[in-house]
Parts: structure tokens; C-alpha cells; sequence
């Protein structure tokens, strides 16, 4: 209880832009400005990021995606690091040794990761339409026409990430990926893969891109091992995915039919950078190839997006425009709205109000979207 309390406190506490000097509940100490200043005045994203690299100097990360003139590209996701000698990328797991990149984990031997098997209907963003809850593109996708009770999904959490969320859910990934450690083979993930309750396996972590190529091995051999029965890959990440990779990560869930998961966690560059550390890069037109996939298996949704409606700074305006991109891709793919808890480090922030979800889902079915839910509806409250 006292812990609540305090979080109240902080919650209800005004703090100060370090740019324009306004003063609100909704301004985060770990970013330090506001929402109007971070898309007004780039100033203002350095400011941000101070807090950012602090961080990761602490972890012994890269305070910024490297981009050494000299250094040697790394390629695996689209943050598009040049690794200096003996320096590390974003997401720790790649080196350059003596101008060689090395993957000090995520190759197909072994992954940095944990696994465990979650029961349906699980609580995955897509459960609202996807076969394992629902039934959809049964028999083809799913073992029955409605919900899969007794059958379970393999979540398997990749520790590493190429972003580094203020506000990050997960953010114990970061000990996985400064230890390196728990280390699975594929031969292990496939042990409990094929374990006859198993309909799907689900990569997220931190996320699946700095480890890949682990999980594309993975999958390949789960398919054909598991030829003739029901048996989805689904993804869910920050979509910075290489390009030339990706389509392998599009082909395995949408020839098993699973979803790719993108979380867009805002449309303004300056609001995305202070709240990931990243740029956003290709993100966009990855979204773009993953939905002109979809069109090949409409019965089963390949893409879909959520967003963390964070208050203070993924407003009603960040909303619309993600909506209004998303629908000019297809107006059928299906969008959610995840409620925010204080975690990591925005302790400072309130969850999201009722009125704020309420907007967004308005707005982003006024910009065309006909598939939008408001998922986490428990956390909401009247707190702004």
C-alpha cells in the first residue's frame, strides 16, 4: 500500500520542461521536456537522450547506435550500426573483432533467451483475432473453430533489444543481454516447441530482431518438423528489422499463419527518439511490407500495430497520424491501444486516463481504421 501511495506522489507531482519551462503532471523526469517542445525544437531530444546514455553507459552499452566513418557495418537489424574496432552495436550482442562482425550470441547455435509455455487464451495483443483465440481460419490455422483450450503457445523473450525505451515493460532484458546469458539452443527451443500442446510459438523479448537469425533457424526446422499439424510463428516487435532480412520473418508467419506484431511508439521523430533512444529509421516502410503481404491471406490477419498511449506524449495527435498511415496501407488491419503503467524509468508518470484511450480509439477510427480495440482497459482511471 505504501508503494502505491508513493507512486501517487509522484504521479500527482508537476515537473518542469527543461526547454520551455511548463510545468505538469505529464512531463517525465527521464525525458525532461515536453511533448510540444520534442516536436518543435530539436534541441529538445538532446535533452532527452542525456538520460538515455546515462543508462547505457551504466550497463556498458552504447550510448548511441555507433556510426563509426571506419567502422564495420553490422546489418542485422536497420539501425544501420558501424562498429568500431573492438566496439559493440546497440544491442551489445555484436562485436568488431579486428574488422570482423561477431555475433557474440543469436547466431542458430544459441540465443540469448527464456521460454515458457502460456496457456489459451493467452494474453498476447493479437488474442482478440487470432486463431489460437478465436478459431479463426480454422482448420487450416487453428485445431478447433473457437479457442484452443488445453493447448498452449511457446513465448519465447530474446534478452536484447536495439531500443532503449524509457518506460520499457520488460527492461530485466538488459541483464540477459549485459550477462549473455540464459543461452538456449535451437535444439532446446525446438525439445519444448514439439511438445503436442504447442499451436504456436511467439518471439518477443526486448525484441527478436538482434537475435534473428537464431530465431529464423529456429523456425525453419519447427516447420518441418512439425509438418501436418497446426503450428503459427508470430513476432511481436519495434519493426526495425533489416530489410533484407525481414522477408523471411514475413514468409514463416505467413505460410504457418501467425501475425507480425509492430509496435509504433510514435509518429513525431522527436517524441519516438526521446522515447526509444533510436532513430526511426525504416520502420515505416517495413509496416508497408508487411501489409502488402497481408493482402495473400486475408482470413487470417498477417499485420497488425499497437501503440502505448504514454501520457503525456503519445497524445491524440501521434495517434491520429499512425492511424491515418496504417489505414492508407489497408483500413483492415487491426490497431491497439495499450494502456500505460508507470515502469523503468517513467515511475513519474500516472497510467493512462479513460479519456485519453477513449480519444485515441476515436480518432484512429476517424482516420479510417475499422479494427481498433483498447487493450489493458483495467489499468485506466480518471488520473488526468
Amino acid at each position: 500500500m505504501w508503494r502505491i501511495s508513493l507512486y501517487r506522489k509522484l504521479w500527482s507531482s508537476e515537473k518542469e520542461c527543461k526547454v520551455c519551462g511548463k510545468k505538469s503532471m505529464l512531463v517525465s523526469e527521464a525525458i525532461g521536456v515536453c511533448a510540444e517542445c520534442l516536436r518543435s525544437d530539436p534541441g529538445a531530444v538532446e535533452v532527452a537522450l542525456e538520460g538515455h546514455r546515462k543508462e547505457r553507459a551504466s550497463l556498458g552499452l552504447p550510448p548511441d547506435p555507433p556510426r563509426d566513418p571506419r567502422g564495420t557495418p553490422c546489418g542485422l537489424c536497420n539501425l544501420g550500426c558501424r562498429i568500431p574496432e573492438g566496439g559493440l552495436g546497440y544491442c551489445g550482442l555484436v562485436k568488431n573483432e579486428g574488422g570482423r562482425i561477431v555475433h557474440l550470441s543469436g547466431q542458430p547455435g544459441s540465443g540469448v533467451l527464456e521460454y515458457y509455455y502460456d496457456p489459451h487464451p493467452t494474453n498476447c495483443v493479437a488474442f482478440w483475432f487470432c486463431p489460437g483465440a478465436t478459431g479463426a481460419g480454422y482448420p487450416r490455422y487453428a485445431v478447433r473453430p473457437g479457442c484452443e483450450e488445453g493447448y498452449v503457445n511457446l513465448a519465447v523473450f530474446y534478452g536484447a533489444c536495439n531500443h532503449n525505451c524509457a518506460f520499457c515493460q520488460n527492461w530485466f532484458y538488459r541483464r540477459n543481454a549485459v550477462s549473455r546469458s540464459p543461452r538456449v539452443s535451437v535444439e532446446e527451443l525446438l525439445e519444448a516447441a514439439l511438445d503436442p500442446r504447442v499451436t504456436c510459438v511467439c518471439f518477443f523479448g526486448g525484441d527478436p530482431a538482434p537475435q534473428v537469425l537464431h530465431a529464423l533457424a529456429f523456425t525453419r526446422e519447427l516447420l518441418e518438423r512439425a509438418r501436418g499439424r497446426i503450428m503459427r510463428v508470430c513476432w511481436e516487435s519495434n519493426g526495425h528489422f533489416s530489410p533484407k532480412i525481414l522477408p523471411r520473418v514475413i514468409e514463416a508467419s505467413l505460410r504457418s499463419g501467425g501475425t507480425v506484431k509492430f509496435d509504433l511508439k510514435a509518429w513525431s521523430p522527436g517524441i519516438y527518439r526521446a522515447l526509444t533512444g533510436v532513430e526511426q529509421g525504416s520502420l515505416l516502410d517495413n509496416a508497408g511490407r508487411v501489409a502488402e503481404a497481408a493482402k495473400e491471406r486475408p482470413e487470417v490477419p498477417l499485420f497488425t500495430a499497437s501503440t502505448l498511449l504514454v501520457p503525456g506524449y503519445v497524445d491524440e495527435e501521434e495517434v491520429r497520424a499512425i492511424a491515418r498511415f496504417l489505414a492508407s496501407l489497408s483500413p483492415d488491419i487491426p490497431y491497439t491501444l495499450l494502456a500505460f503503467h508507470p515502469d523503468h524509468r517513467m515511475l513519474d508518470l500516472p497510467p493512462t486516463s479513460r479519456r485519453h484511450a477513449e480519444e485515441a480509439a476515436r480518432v484512429a477510427r476517424e482516420e479510417g481504421l475499422l479494427r481498433v480495440r483498447i487493450g489493458n482497459p483495467w489499468l485506466l482511471g480518471d488520473y488526468y
